[in-house]
C-alpha cells in the first residue's frame, strides 16, 4: 500500500515561496482562458437543463438521473471556481474574477470568501488546525465524529451557502473574530479559528455584491426555468454528497505534511475529466499555481495513487486515533 513519512508541522506555517501571492492570483504557466470560459458556459447550461429536467412531472427515477448528472457537472463548475480562486481560470484579472463570481453562484457562495477559505486550507493542511481524520487525546470524540460524518453525508456543503449569506448580512455587526477565544478547543478542533481569522480583512462590500449576484442568478434560474423545490433539492442534495465526500478523501489518512499531505486519487477517466483533474490533488498541493490541464504531466514517478473508492470506504469506518511518534506511516491501502 501507499506509505508516507509523516511530520508534525507548526500551525499556520508559511506557504511555499512562489506558491501564491496574497490574493492567490499568480500563475506559473500560461492559461487557456477562452477554453475555460467555454467550459464554464457549457457546464452552466447543462446544470440549468438538469435542474429543469429534475423539476418535470416525470417518473422519479428520471428526475434522480437528472440530479446525479447535475452533481457531476456541478463539480465541473466548482473545479473552475477553484481555478478562479488561484487566478487560473482566465489570464485577465477582471475576466477571471467575473467568471469566478459566476461559477460561485452555482455552488452557491462568494468567490472572495471561497478564496480566503481555500488559501487558509493550503496554509494549514494536515497541521493540528486541520486534521479531521485523526482523533487526538484532548479532543471531543462526539464532535470529531459529528464533523466527520457531516463531510461524508454532504451536510458540510450546507455550511458554505449558509455562512456566505450570514456573513454578508452581519459583517460589521457581528464581531466574528471575537466569537471564540484564541485558546478555544472547539475552535481549534473544528478549524473554526483560522477560518474566522481569514475573513478579518475581507472587503465586505465585495462579498455582499458576490452573494447578491449568487442569489440573483439562482432566483433567475428558478423563475425562468420553472425549477421546483423538489427538483432543486434533488440536484443540490446529490451535488452536496458528490462534492463533500471528495473534499477530504483527497487528504484522509495522508501524511502530516502541509504539501505532501494529499493524494492523487484513482477514478474513472470520465469522472476525472468531469472534475477537471481535481483528483490529482497531491500535484495541486505541490504546484498550486498550475492550471488543471497541466496537473497530469507533473505527477512524479513513484507517486502512489490511492483508489478513491477505497479511501471513501475507509473514511466511513470513522476517524482514527492519531498515530504516535515523530515518524508515522498511516496508509489506506494495507
Amino acid at each position: 500500500g501507499a506509505r508516507c513519512r509523516l511530520h508534525r508541522i507548526a500551525p499556520g506555517a508559511a506557504p511555499q515561496t512562489g506558491m501564491i501571492d496574497p490574493q492567490g492570483l499568480v500563475a506559473e504557466e500560461l492559461h487557456d482562458g477562452p477554453f475555460n470560459l467555454a467550459l464554464l458556459m457549457g457546464a452552466a447550461a447543462a446544470c440549468v437543463f438538469f435542474l429543469w429536467a429534475a423539476s418535470q412531472p416525470i417518473h422519479i427515477g428520471y428526475r434522480v438521473l437528472a440530479a446525479v448528472a447535475f452533481s457531476f457537472l456541478g463539480n465541473s463548475i466548482f473545479a473552475l471556481l477553484h481555478e478562479a480562486v488561484h487566478g487560473k481560470l482566465h489570464p485577465t484579472l477582471r475576466t477571471n474574477e467575473l467568471a469566478g463570481v459566476f461559477a460561485a453562484a452555482f455552488f452557491p457562495t462568494s468567490l472572495t470568501l471561497q478564496r480566503a477559505f481555500h488559501l487558509t486550507h493550503h496554509r494549514n493542511n494536515r497541521s493540528d488546525l486541520e486534521r479531521f481524520d485523526y482523533l487526538e487525546d484532548d479532543q471531543s470524540r462526539v464532535l470529531k465524529v459529528a464533523q466527520w460524518y457531516s463531510i461524508l453525508t454532504g451536510l458540510y456543503w450546507t455550511s458554505v451557502p449558509s455562512f456566505s449569506i450570514l456573513f454578508a448580512l452581519t459583517a460589521g455587526v457581528v464581531p466574528w473574530q471575537r466569537l471564540l477565544p484564541a485558546n478555544s478547543r472547539f475552535g481549534k478542533q473544528t478549524s473554526t479559528l483560522p477560518y474566522l481569522e481569514a475573513i478579518r480583512d475581507l472587503p465586505v462590500g465585495r462579498v455582499r455584491l458576490e452573494v447578491l449576484a449568487a442569489i440573483s442568478i439562482q432566483l433567475a434560474i428558478i423563475l425562468l426555468f420553472d425549477v421546483s423545490l423538489l427538483g432543486w433539492a434533488l440536484c443540490y442534495g446529490f451535488f452536496a454528497v458528490n462534492w463533500s465526500s471528495l473534499q477530504y478523501a483527497d487528504h484522509a489518512f495522508s501524511c502530516l505534511d502541509r504539501v505532501e499531505g494529499a493524494w492523487n486519487l484513482k477514478v474513472n477517466p470520465v469522472v476525472r475529466s468531469l472534475f477537471l483533474n481535481y483528483h490529482f490533488h497531491l500535484v495541486h498541493h505541490r504546484h498550486p499555481t498550475l492550471s488543471w490541464r497541466q496537473l497530469p504531466s507533473r505527477r512524479r514517478t513513484g507517486d502512489a495513487e490511492q483508489s478513491f473508492r477505497q479511501i471513501l470506504l475507509c473514511m466511513w469506518a470513522g476517524p482514527r486515533p492519531l498515530p504516535g511518534g515523530d515518524a508515522r506511516e498511516p496508509g489506506v491501502a494495507r
